[in-house]
């Protein structure tokens, strides 16, 4: 009886785990907690949002209070002739005053502020963007391990074949059956295949690092795709009508044109550099002054006073810093924009490639499908030949190799699929965590 290990392997593979699996919404949230590369992006959110709040620090009324204590030594003589002699002591002066001042006019202070809601912007577009990655990372890493464990099923798989041939063909040479050749050749593909089973294996253990990585989690047992994926071609079918909604809601683009509208508002302050300011001030304090001489004191008296006043700053010189500051922000202004339309252009390329991926990807599965159906029907005529001596062992060998090589097609093939459907949502901006969830749905 002849053992049909490849497809053994391969129904075993497609039963559920017993026991509790982690599936991709379990994967999915312990990602959404413990992810540095998000964690990090909403970190560069909050620090740039108080951009904000500093920039309108500015525009309001400041209050600032000081006290100083000063000491000067003093002579002999005394104005009044209070103290005599030729000894030497010291006066000293006591400061308190408080200063309230407001700027009434500085045109670059709300150009910052403006530059500054932009830049904050940016980056809550950015977190966005970071977010809606996490979906399509997670999805990813988490495929990875699926197909890596479905290349270890096949590679032991073929092993066990390639092994049961080479017993085969060493028995048959040893009752005279078949030549010495078959049993090289059994044996050659036989080394290789172990050889492959533990490259397989290799992959599979970076596959749950990749996914640990995310997760800050050890990777289990793990839901797999269920057989009856549904094929499903994108809607709408026209690829321009993606384009035009990733142009509209993608959140790279938005991020740069929000970067953009910063570099604008950065000239126009720049350019304020040009302009008078006008700063008015309320200032009240008392200076106090006494002299002291060995056990002789001098009391002072000191009164509370009150300035009051309005100032105006009229830049005229600075050396061409301020000219040099204009042109500098123009040219991150042109820095930005050429970001911008390279971030444009590489969204219409990943949109176009996603939906021309679906598209084709659909097809891929169904042809791969097929050739396993036909891998394994081969496999089975070509083992019957070779026993009755219509075949050859290399045609065994070849069969083997064939049907492990479509098996291996079949299961890259679904899991890319999926991950081209997630990744051309994500590009037009429409991804969310209900996608994630219809992923789920198809695991099992």
């Amino acid at each position: 009886m002849r053992l049909k290990l490849l497809t053994l392997a391969l129904a075993l593979s497609a039963l559920p785990l017993a026991g509790h699996s982690e599936d991709l919404l379990d994967a999915y949230r312990e990602a959404r907690a413990n992810d540095p590369v998000l964690s990090q992006a909403e970190a560069t959110r909050l620090a740039t949002g108080e951009g904000v709040a500093q920039a309108r620090a500015l525009m309001l009324p400041q209050l600032n209070g000081s006290y100083g204590l000063q000491q000067q030594s003093a002579g002999n003589n005394i104005a009044n002739g209070t103290v005599t002699g030729s000894s030497y002591g010291h006066s000293r002066t006591r400061d308190i005053s408080a200063t309230l001042s407001q700027t009434i006019v500085d045109l670059s202070q709300w150009a910052n502020l403006a530059a500054a809601r932009s830049a904050a912007h940016s980056q809550d577009a950015t977190y966005d963007a970071a977010a809606q990655n996490l979906y399509v990372r997670v999805t990813t890493a988490y495929f990875g391990v699926l197909t890596s464990q479905d290349a270890l099923i096949f590679a032991k798989a073929s092993e066990d074949s390639f092994k049961q041939a080479y017993d085969q063909a060493d028995q048959r040479f040893k009752v005279g059956l078949s030549a010495i050749t078959d049993v090289y050749q059994a044996k050659s593909e036989y080394e290789l295949a172990k050889a492959q089973t533990v490259a397989a294996q290799n992959t599979l253990n970076d596959a749950k690092e990749a996914l640990t990585q995310i997760t800050g989690k050890p990777v289990g047992e793990l839901k797999k795709l269920r057989e009856d994926l549904p094929l499903t071609p994108p809607n709408p079918a026209d690829p321009n009508a993606w384009v035009q909604a990733a142009l509209q809601s993608n959140a790279s683009i938005h991020a740069s044109q929000y970067t953009v509208q910063a570099a604008e508002h950065d000239i126009d302050a720049a350019r304020a550099g040009h302009l008078p300011t006008i700063n008015a001030s309320v200032s009240r304090g008392k200076d106090t002054t006494w002299l002291e001489h060995g056990n002789y004191n001098v009391p002072g008296n000191g009164a509370y006073g009150t300035t009051v006043g309005i100032s105006m700053n009229i830049p005229i010189f600075s050396g061409g810093a301020t000219q040099s500051r204009v042109r500098q922000s123009i040219y991150q202004r042109d820095e930005a924009q050429d970001s911008l339309e390279s971030t444009r252009r590489q969204v219409v390329r990943d949109t176009l490639n996603f939906y021309r991926s679906v598209a084709a990807g659909i097809s891929q599965v169904e042809a791969n499908k097929a050739s396993v159906d036909s891998g394994q029907k081969a496999l089975e005529a070509t083992r019957a030949g070779f026993d009755v001596g219509t075949q050859t062992m290399l045609n065994v060998l070849n069969a083997i190799q064939t049907l492990t090589q479509a098996e291996s097609s079949y299961s890259q093939s679904r899991h890319q699929l999926v991950l081209d459907q997630l990744q051309l949502k994500q590009s037009a901006g429409s991804i969310d965590v209900k996608d994630v969830e219809m992923v789920n749905s198809m695991l099992q």
